[in-house]
């Protein structure tokens, strides 16, 4: 699938194909394409906790009211910033959505379904999340990503009334 059609074919995935297996390499195919995302300075301020595991999910599900897709999901990815990274550059949250981003292409040309959860600057969601995962960094999304179990209708589409060439 070359990158056009992903970008087409990427849609918001919310029910999965409960216990699908996918394997961890693909996983690291998608943290991979995360980390080749764009940051500023090349501060690469993120990191990622993935986890297959239901009592994980379980967590995560209670702390993010909107990721109830979880429960079918194989595999969530957190992904979060280390604002620190950036002492004189606040871009932070810009580069996590572009390593988001890219988790969702990726996952999109491999087969996969995913679902973008935002955390940050939500609160309590983002502190309950981070206690969720028992992480020091700030949790800015969730990533839901299995085998999809819908093909939900395209929502995007070109809208020349919003380009404006100048």
């Amino acid at each position: 699938m070359d990158i056009f059609e992903a970008i087409a074919a990427r849609r918001s995935v919310r029910k999965y194909k409960k216990g699908a297996q996918i394997p961890k390499g693909d996983i690291e195919k998608l943290l991979d394409a995360a980390m080749h995302a764009p940051s500023a300075v090349n501060s690469r301020p993120w990191e990622f906790y993935c986890s297959d595991k239901e009592e994980y999910k379980n967590a995560l599900m209670a702390a993010h009211p909107a990721s109830k897709m979880l429960e079918t999901a194989s595999w969530a990815i957190v992904v979060c910033a280390r604002p620190e990274s950036q002492p004189r550059h606040n871009f932070w949250q810009q580069d996590c959505a572009a390593a988001v981003e890219n988790i969702l292409l990726a996952a999109r040309g491999l087969g996969y379904g995913t679902c973008w959860c935002g955390c940050y600057p939500a609160q309590p969601r983002t502190d309950d999340v981070k206690r969720a995962i028992g992480c020091e960094s700030v949790p800015v999304a969730i990533v839901a990503v299995g085998v999809p179990d819908e093909d939900p209708p395209a929502k995007g589409y070109y809208d020349p009334d919003r380009a404006h060439f100048i």
